[in-house]
């Protein structure tokens, strides 16, 4: 049936009213299919979507709503059309199918565009790309346009080599890989959330398998955008030899950096969370990617380190086999104050902190007699440090100095001392 002349028998039929009974059995499917639909979708979204949505596919109750309406009514559409043809005309459900179908297009790939790309402002005007392209290239279809521009675009052509090209191959090659690629990554995040969700791996096993299968989905959204638009895949192996060549003379430290990514996370080396020291840089390591690892300061900052340092430098971790962290706080009392009620207060300061250790318990000891006074150390064990351990520091410092004016513990104060005078 062409899709050209649906139109104008559509129209014949209305003006000439011959087929009245036709368009009014027509009309009765397609109200029949669109009422059904929404009782499906309104069924599907109370039993089905809750569970889908979070579990399977990643997709909200209201895009998955959006989207299954069309889809429902498309289907029971075509049903009643097939049914419908063995006696009547369908000119008017032939019309009718390409719009719930263009429809269910344009949900379907902006849902997409929005679960890729999630939060990106520049969505938008694409958005209304798609949604105006699909609809227009349907209104050429459906009036006959179509097939006149796709041979037209066939007819600009060019040869190279034995190879004939044409705007229209550009075209569709355009489509296949951009389709391909999108549902690629919106299959590659959906799996992603899945593989981060699942408590039973270790966060580096769930990071590294969430990686590889994203670069998997890649490739073979490529592989399969290839052969659509008629490139021999076997060219790929003359991509590869340049690849090889391109890591020879400039791509080795991109290379390095996405191994050494997989190494850290394979031998458990480093961690979400870890609290580390690499480079005069110190800081919480918040992301892991295939090419650089965030580590995030006390003021804010965060640096991007290339994961090849944490491979040939020396890292420090303040949490690699042990979590806890032990912080030293040195006090200097006069010889005339009491070192044991010093001492004791000290350590009653730190017994009252929930967040210090009691296994191994707070200590306190002489250091030394100093020639300014007498040099006193508290040793704690924290484990995750609530504000960080600046805050405990600071907190114990205030109680221990109100102790200390309380019972009359002196701290030494040595006054500035006047200038040298200059020599003639």
């Amino acid at each position: 049936m062409q899709s050209n002349n649906e139109f104008q028998n559509l129209l014949r039929d209305l003006i000439s009213g011959a087929q009245e009974v036709s368009v009014l059995w027509q009309i009765a499917v397609l109200t029949g299919g669109l009422g059904l639909s929404w009782w499906l979708r309104r069924q599907a979204m109370i039993r089905i979507a809750p569970q889908v949505s979070a579990r399977t596919l990643n997709i909200s109750a209201r895009s998955m709503g959006r989207l299954l309406f069309p889809l429902f009514a498309l289907v029971l559409v075509v049903f009643g059309r097939w049914a419908l043809s063995h006696w009547y005309s369908t000119h008017l459900l032939n019309i009718v199918v390409p719009l719930l179908f263009a429809l269910a297009l344009i949900r379907a790939a902006v849902y997409m565009l929005r679960r890729v790309f999630s939060g990106q402002e520049w969505l938008h005007p694409w958005e209304r790309f798609i949604g105006w392209t699909v609809w227009i290239g349907l209104a050429l279809h459906v009036t006959g346009l179509l097939p006149e521009i796709l041979i037209f675009l066939d007819d600009i052509s060019f040869h190279i080599g034995k190879q004939r090209l044409s705007v229209l191959l550009f075209v569709q090659g355009i489509l296949a890989f951009t389709v391909s690629m999108l549902v690629a990554l919106w299959l590659a995040s959906s799996l992603e959330v899945r593989i981060m969700d699942a408590q039973a791996l270790d966060i580096n096993q769930r990071v590294i398998l969430s990686k590889i299968s994203r670069t998997v989905l890649i490739l073979v959204g490529v592989l399969i955008a290839l052969p659509l638009v008629g490139v021999d895949i076997t060219v790929l192996s003359v991509f590869g030899g340049a690849l090889g060549v391109g890591l020879g003379l400039g791509l080795q430290k991109i290379a390095s950096n996405y191994i050494s990514g997989f190494i850290i996370l394979l031998d458990h080396s480093l961690h979400i969370g870890d609290i580390v020291t690499v480079d005069d840089r110190k800081g919480e390591v918040t992301s892991l990617t295939t090419r650089y690892v965030v580590l995030k300061s006390d003021d804010g900052t965060e640096a991007l380190i290339p994961n090849d340092t944490f491979i040939t430098s020396t890292v420090i971790s303040q949490n690699f086999s042990d979590p806890r962290l032990r912080l030293i706080l040195p006090f200097q009392i006069s010889y005339t104050s009491s070192v044991e009620v010093a001492m004791d207060i000290m350590l009653d300061a730190a017994k009252k902190r929930q967040q210090i250790l009691t296994n191994p318990e707070p200590a306190v000891f002489l250091k030394e007699f100093a020639p300014g006074g007498i040099n006193l150390e508290l040793f704690v064990w924290v484990e995750n440090p609530e504000g960080g351990a600046l805050r405990l520091r600071s907190g114990l410092n205030i109680e221990i100095w109100s102790e200390f004016q309380k019972h009359s513990i002196e701290i030494p104060f040595l006054p500035p001392q006047p200038p040298l005078p200059k020599a003639r």
